[in-house]
């Protein structure tokens, strides 16, 4: 096993994610397995208690890990599946090694940072890094190593010190340092300065860790006498300092690491020149051009709770991203904060008031996204409620299905009172209610999560033939609360239609407004398993039907691309499995048009 190690220095926020899903996927295309850890040093378990406010989104598993959102970056950029022992955190290890502890694992031994917690850390990333996440049997590969954090911080001392010691125990062939850095320019003086790098991998070093590689961030490409001084400074190779700057979209960062050859700078360091393929990514090459191409655009609101912080919704965006590049429109989202659209904020804050309605109403399409709480469901509802009432294409996931479960059954029921008994325990009409299996005492873990299977009822419905007509989908959830089913009858004799359902048939998954030209709720988190050129069905269809091309998104049942290949005249060939018959059928497009169907 290989393991290429990311770290971070100077300040937080400067894309180790990215860098390390990006370093994944340049070495799949070199036709290697690849897998990925995230090493969080908070003391949480997991993130699944933390908010989205302070942290970002919390992304879920196929097994039910509640992860940081770096993870959806991996699984995106690399396609693969991970798992919740690909997410190392400060509370796991100390948990095990107490747990250990108890047991009387350590015979009375004084149980330390050193070697304890760092032995286990090492165990950790061992045991994670076998684990097949890509389909295939047996391990991968290289596994890319994210260390969460700065250079310097107090929590993160364990790791780094136990990845100093795990260098040395795998071998300098085996173990590959890229330390992701800074590189401002003052705009007094407008030179590159080089000084904040050099501290950190001072510091990086005097902790025991010699980076093999420098990814400069920076706003514009490193000039050459700035990569001599970094590399006289920092004993790094010249050529081994690359230059991660600007970019319109992420997805050119793999291009950036290609065409400064920083592929070939890993191969050399992990001594796997002589077995590596030239990268082959022409087809993700071609969809960061078009992307950047497309002109028209499709316009999405997107109501929530914590817009305040974008990365809450990274996931919702990432989709939507997909979606509209699929269907070749330039992707606008409109962010509002969900109590702007309240009749408090009308007396409170009318400015905020007026301009959230101006954006709701000018969009092609509203999303409403999962939360938790009773802050900004009245505007969630309103939003769910002019969408319907307009014939605006509208998704709602999780809390956006339930609030428009309850807004039916308040204006189309006539049930004023009608409500979730999360938002409150004593309504007299409980749409949505809590799970019989949920914990009310504990909040972590305690969650229906991950992968489970909806099954449709009808292959008339659109949510049916957006999955190709096939008879199951399995999604990830995350949720507490349900739909009531008592109330399911009423429901459906009223227009509202439940078109998937859990095994059983007593959980509702999927809901659709037949009459509606599109207006979908599902319980499910679709955002978690799209990705670039695989958009999620439901994403697709919302972004369809805000372009006026539903009927296009659902006569095209393709659901498998098998063959991507460059044509001599510079188009793009791509064979689908299409259809019941899963016969293949070419299609061919240009750079100008649109490059997945």
């Amino acid at each position: 096993m290989k393991y290429v190690v990311v770290s971070g220095g100077v300040v937080s926020g400067l894309g180790k994610g990215v860098t390390a899903s990006s370093i994944g996927l340049i070495l799949k295309s070199c036709g290697f397995r690849v897998t990925a850890i995230k090493i969080d040093p908070y003391l949480n378990i997991d993130a699944g208690t933390m908010s989205p406010i302070e942290h970002g989104e919390v992304y879920v598993l196929d097994d039910g890990g509640e992860v940081d959102l770096d993870l959806g970056n991996y699984e995106r950029f690399m396609d693969i599946k991970l798992t919740s022992e690909n997410n190392i955190t400060t509370g796991k290890v100390y948990k095990h090694v107490l747990e250990k502890e108890r047991r009387g694992d350590y015979l009375g031994k004084t149980v330390q940072v050193v070697p304890h917690i760092t032995d286990a850390i090492q165990e950790w990333i061992e045991r994670a890094a076998r684990i097949p996440v890509d389909g295939q049997s047996g391990p991968a590969d290289v596994c890319v190593i994210e260390l969460g954090g700065t250079i310097g911080d107090i929590e993160s001392m364990p790791f780094i010190e136990a990845l100093g010691q795990f260098s040395y125990r795998v071998g300098s062939e085996n173990f590959c340092l890229i330390h992701v850095s800074l590189v401002p320019v003052l705009n007094v003086v407008g030179e590159q300065k080089t000084k904040p790098t050099q501290h950190s991998v001072r510091d990086l070093r005097g902790l025991g860790l010699s980076p093999n590689i420098l990814a400069c961030r920076s706003t514009k490409p490193l000039e050459d006498n700035v990569k001599a001084k970094l590399s006289q400074f920092c004993h790094v190779p010249m050529e081994n300092v690359v230059t991660l700057y600007d970019c319109p979209n992420i997805w050119h960062v793999p291009l950036l690491l290609k065409e400064q050859k920083a592929h070939e700078a890993i191969l050399r360091v992990l001594n796997l020149k002589g077995v590596a393929k030239e990268p082959a990514l022409e087809e993700w090459s071609l969809m960061a051009k078009m992307t950047d191409k497309l002109h028209v655009p499709v316009r999405i609101a997107v109501v929530g709770k914590y817009t305040e912080l974008l990365d809450s919704y990274l996931s919702i965006h990432k989709a939507l991203l997909h979606a509209s590049v699929a269907r070749g429109k330039k992707l606008v989202v409109d962010w509002i904060s969900a109590s702007d659209l309240e009749q408090g904020a009308k007396k409170e804050n009318p400015d905020a008031y007026k301009a959230a309605w101006k954006l709701l109403k000018g969009a092609d399409g509203i999303l409403v996204p999962g939360g938790f709480g009773n802050r900004g469901v009245e505007g969630k509802m309103l939003a769910a409620k002019y969408a319907r009432e307009n014939r605006v294409p509208y998704l709602g996931i999780c809390l956006g299905m339930q609030l428009a479960v309850i807004e039916f059954a308040r204006t189309v029921l006539g049930l004023p009172d009608a409500n979730s008994t999360e938002l409150d325990p004593n309504t007299k009409n409980p749409c949505v209610i809590f799970m019989p299996e949920g914990s009310k005492t504990h909040m972590g873990g305690t969650m229906r999560l991950g992968s489970r299977r909806t099954y449709f009822q009808s292959k008339d419905s659109k949510s049916a033939k957006l999955y190709g007509n096939r008879g199951f989908v399995d999604e990830r959830h995350r949720h507490r609360y349900e739909v009531n089913p008592d109330m399911v009858p009423r429901f459906e004799s009223s227009g509202l239609t439940f078109t998937g359902k859990d095994e059983t048939g007593q959980r509702m998954e999927i809901f659709e407004l037949p009459n509606h030209p599109f207006y979908i709720g599902a319980q499910f988190h679709p955002e978690y398993k799209s990705r670039p050129g695989k958009p999620s069905p439901l994403f697709l269809g919302l972004i369809g039907a805000a372009s006026g091309e539903l009927d296009t998104v659902l006569q095209q049942s393709c659901q498998e691309t098998v063959v991507p290949r460059s044509l001599p005249n510079g188009k793009l060939e791509r064979v689908y499995w299409k259809g019941a018959a899963k016969k293949p059928v070419n299609v061919v497009y240009s750079l100008c048009d649109r490059v997945y169907s």
